[in-house]
């Protein structure tokens, strides 16, 4: 099954999202394990103080590892220039699609989980930890 009510399986509109589904792909496609990552990225900012409020955006190319655009929103709740935080995000995390799947584990998630209530908020998956 792809293509299965992505917003309802991200944010249900309140944050933006590149259109790819979830379901169905397996950790190597970067529709699915960038979002989460991004996700990651996101609350590690809030958690450790960076802002108050973060969004990141990570964009790919076929065929090409690294992200080809890496866009971080504080909203206005961050003392620091999102020039500066775009660097922390290249230097401190590896972006490929290998790096995500390691640093989050995704080959061990149980997917089964993501099928009610989406993707996300759930303490118990990596990407929300």
């Amino acid at each position: 099954m792809t293509g299965r009510k992505i917003v309802a399986d991200t944010y249900g509109g309140f944050s933006h999202h590149g259109g790819g589904a979830f379901s169905g792909k397996d950790p190597s496609k970067v529709d699915r394990s960038a979002a989460y990552m991004a996700r990651k990225i996101a609350k590690d900012f809030v958690r450790e103080g960076y802002a108050k409020r973060c969004e990141v955006q990570l964009a790919y190319a076929i065929g090409v590892a690294e992200p080809v655009g890496v866009y971080v929103n504080t909203f206005g709740t961050s003392d620091y220039a999102l020039e500066q935080l775009v660097g922390v995000v290249r230097e401190r995390y590896d972006l490929t699609p290998q790096g995500i799947i390691k640093e989050l584990n995704l080959l061990d998630v149980d997917y089964t989980k993501t099928t009610c209530l989406g993707h996300f908020t759930k303490p118990y998956l990596p990407w929300e930890q």
